[in-house]
This record gives C-alpha cells, structure tokens and sequence, in this order.
C-alpha cells in the first residue's frame, strides 16, 4: 500500500510540475518569435531562474525526479528567455 501511494504522490509531484513549467513555456514561445523581451523584467527572470535552480539542487538532494524534471525544464525556458532578454534588451 505505501508503494502505491509513493506512485500516486509521484505521479501527483510530475502533474504539477509539467503544468507548472508549461506555464512559463508560452512566454518563452512569444520572446523566440517576436524576438522581444521588452515587456519582462530582468530582475523576474534572474529571481525566477535562481529559485528554479535551487528547487533542482533541492530536488536531486531529496532523491525527488519531479521536482528535478519540472525544475529543470522550466530553467532551460527560463535561461533561454534570460538570454534573449541579454540579447535584445
């Protein structure tokens, strides 16, 4: 029974987390196409990708592959959206 349940918390943890990082995904989209960041905040981005970055550290010290899936996707959106931010301003 507890090994069901660590599953279904499992399962509940990667919902969350795809969700989560889905979020984030369609503002990534709209800076690669229109090539502007104009309208995000530098000081978001980098707050947002520090925190990211400390839930991933957090998640492989924990052992936790939701917290490591979501949170590494949604720093690879968020380093990508940083970096044309960088780039264009």
């Amino acid at each position: 029974m507890i090994e069901t349940y660590m599953d279904t918390v499992t399962v509940l943890g990667l919902l969350a987390g795809t969700f989560t990082t889905l979020s984030f995904a369609p503002q990534a989209i709209k800076a690669w196409r229109s090539r502007s960041t104009a309208d995000l905040s530098f000081a978001m981005l980098l707050l947002l990708l520090a925190g990211v970055l400390l839930w991933f550290v957090y998640g492989v010290a924990r052992g936790d592959i939701a917290i490591i899936v979501a949170n590494g996707a949604t720093a690879v959106l968020v380093a990508f959206t940083l970096a044309l931010k960088a780039q264009n301003g």
